[in-house]
């Protein structure tokens, strides 16, 4: 008799939680909640070995809708408390859902820290560049004169690129898509989770109530074809509609030409490589937005390099090697100690 248990075959309910979703009619947080039910299944990963970290705001609810382990931290510190997650249990896959404000404004040094770590993390930043769940104040994203409750005369802060930032931080897999485009969005999902590293994925997200059409110029289809570069690797800049528009360099400045006239040749286009060592490409693609370029989805960076916890673990077994075990006791009451009267 064959005693060997067979491997149980989950399902997209099988992550479903039985708690009622309640973010607003028409939020784009619904199409990254499904999407990711979706692909955890496919990962071969067992269900309980899933844990999920947010800190505060509306894309913060995510573990209360994940039937898995998960945490629903404090404000902008959900990287550092998935951080030591990971380092304490390395079998886990622990994934980090926030938005701009929690992760960019109170959460920066947390998320960048992140990132330059390359700790095992998959950290979904939702971008729909407000405060929505303090009802609509501008966030670290907001476009610059954005007019909301806190900037009444509109915002004079030059707004942050989450993909910038995230490859000026030393992150080794970086992309970004949107909430409206589920292909787009589950391939993107899919190579972040089979990523070794911190995987950061941006999704450019609608916020109904608060931002509507934030990102329209991207998502809508009358003019998505022209607005948005899709990013293939080893493969020239091209867009538009009838894919007949490309990115060239002129110098060190980015220009598009229009592939039947200028005499513009495929092959003067900026070919994408994701795999470069060197991040400059792709922090140079993460400068592009509309309307004078098209905005990039996609992979920016996919490199290997040692993890934050693989390393953790060397040093740990190298010292426990070199110093046994140890002693607790011993080490508290070992070197200069006093009694206090």
């Amino acid at each position: 008799m064959n005693d060997m248990t067979l491997p149980v075959t989950l399902t997209k309910k099988d992550f479903e939680s039985n708690q009622d979703v309640r973010w607003c009619p028409g939020c784009g947080d619904y199409a990254v909640l499904a999407q990711i039910q979706k692909l955890l299944p496919t990962l071969c990963i067992p269900k309980e070995n899933f844990a999920f970290i947010s800190g505060i705001g509306c894309s913060s609810r995510f573990p209360y809708y994940m039937d898995t382990y998960g945490m629903h931290s404090i404000h902008g510190r959900a990287p550092a408390i998935a951080s030591g997650l990971k380092v304490a249990r390395p079998e886990l896959s622990v994934w980090v859902v926030t938005g701009d404000g929690d992760s960019l404004a109170i959460g920066g040094n947390h998320f960048i820290h992140a990132m330059r770590r390359n700790v095992d993390l998959k950290v979904i930043l939702l971008n729909n560049r407000i405060y929505g769940l303090t009802k609509g104040q501008y966030s670290p994203t907001s476009e610059f004169g954005k007019k909301t409750k806190s900037t009444p005369l509109g915002s004079i802060d030059r707004p942050f690129s989450p993909v910038s930032l995230a490859l000026g931080a030393g992150a080794t897999f970086v992309a970004r898509t949107v909430d409206g485009d589920l292909q787009h969005l589950a391939s993107v999902l899919a190579r972040a989770a089979a990523h070794k590293g911190t995987a950061f994925v941006e999704v450019l997200q609608n916020c109904i109530v608060f931002n509507d059409g934030a990102h329209a110029a991207i998502s809508d289809k009358a003019t998505r074809d022209d607005a948005r570069l899709l990013l293939e690797h080893g493969k020239p800049l091209v867009f538009g509609k009838n894919r007949d528009k490309g990115i060239r360099l002129r110098g060190m400045e980015p220009e598009v030409v229009a592939l039947d006239a200028d005499g513009a040749d495929i092959g003067q286009l900026v070919v994408h490589d994701e795999s470069a060592t060197h991040a400059g490409l792709a922090f140079f693609l993460s400068q592009f937005d509309t309307p004078d370029l098209p905005v990039p989805l996609g992979v920016f960076r996919s490199v290997s390099a040692p993890t934050c916890d693989e390393l953790n673990a060397q040093l740990h077994d190298g010292a426990r090697a070199a110093k046994g075990r140890g002693d607790l006791a011993e080490l508290l009451n070992s070197g200069d100690t006093w009694t206090i009267a």
